[in-house]
C-alpha cells in the first residue's frame, strides 16, 4: 500500500480532533549550501493543518533544515491516524529520516554522521505482511546506494535489513524516482541499479530483502510502467 492509499485508509478511520490532514514545509532557508535537489533552497519549518482548522508550525534550530521534496502522511501505528514522514538534514551531520505528529517529533533514524550526506525515501507499508509497518529508504543515493528498511513500532523506528547497490535520486533532480507497488502478491520496492541502466524490484520477505532486476530502463517512462504494473 503506497502513501496515498495509507492516507486514505487513515483519513476514512481517525477521529476528527487533532488529526493531522495535510503537511507542508515552511520558511524557505539558504542555510544549508548542499543542492542536492536542484537548488540552494531548504526549508526551516514544517506546518501541519489538523482536521479541526488548527495549524500547527514546528520550527526546526538553525543548525538545520528539511531536505527534502515534500512531507509525506502515512498511518504507521495503526491508530487511524496519519503520522508525517520527512528527511531532515543536519548541516554537520547529514540527513536523517524522521517522523513527526502534531505534538513535534516522535522517532527518527540516526542521522548519517557526515555534512552532505543525504537519503531518499522509498514508501512505507506492511512490507512484509506481519501487520507491522516498515519505511524503506535508500542512503546516501548518489555514494553508498544503501537500501535500509526500518520497522515502525511502539514510537521507535528500528533497522530491520539492508542491501547495497541500489538507488532513488540522481543529483540535481528535483523529484525522487520509483516508489512502492502492490501488483497482487505483496509490496515492492521500485528502484534503479547504481548506474541508472535498469529498473529493480526488491522484496522484504523475513527480515530478508530479495531483488529482481527488470528490463525496464530507468527512466521517467519506465517508473511509470513499473509502478503501473506493466513490467
Amino acid at each position: 500500500m503506497g502513501w496515498a492509499a495509507l492516507l486514505a485508509a487513515a483519513l476514512l478511520a481517525a477521529p476528527a480532533a487533532a488529526q493531522v490532514v495535510s503537511a507542508r514545509y515552511d520558511q524557505p532557508t539558504t542555510r544549508h549550501d548542499h543542492g542536492v535537489l536542484g537548488d540552494a533552497v531548504e526549508w526551516g519549518a514544517l506546518e501541519l493543518r489538523l482536521a479541526d482548522g488548527t495549524i500547527r508550525r514546528l520550527v526546526l534550530p538553525g543548525t538545520r533544515v528539511f531536505e527534502d521534496t515534500a512531507p509525506r502522511l502515512a498511518d504507521l501505528d495503526g491508530d487511524g491516524a496519519p503520522e508525517v514522514i520527512v528527511v531532515e538534514s543536519d548541516l554537520a551531520l547529514g540527513a536523517r529520516l524522521s517522523i513527526y505528529g502534531e505534538n513535534g517529533l516522535i522517532a527518527a533514524t540516526p542521522f548519517i554522521g557526515t555534512r552532505h550526506r543525504w537519503l531518499a525515501p522509498v514508501g512505507a507499508a506492511d512490507l512484509d505482511g506481519d501487520g507491522r509497518i516498515e519505511i524503506a529508504l535508500i542512503d546516501r543515493p548518489h555514494l553508498a546506494r544503501i537500501l535500509r528498511i526500518w520497522r515502525f513500532e511502539a514510537r521507535r523506528l528500528t533497522e530491520i535489513a539492508s542491501i547495497p547497490g541500489l538507488t532513488n535520486h540522481r543529483i540535481g533532480d528535483r523529484s525522487i524516482s520509483g516508489g512502492l507497488r502492490d501488483c497482487g502478491q505483496s509490496p515492492e520496492l521500485v528502484l534503479a541499479s547504481p548506474d541508472w541502466s535498469r529498473i529493480v524490484l526488491a522484496r522484504l520477505t523475513t527480515d530478508r530483502i530479495e531483488t529482481r532486476p527488470t528490463d525496464l530502463p530507468a527512466t521517467p517512462t519506465g517508473f511509470r510502467r513499473a509502478l503501473g504494473c506493466r513490467d
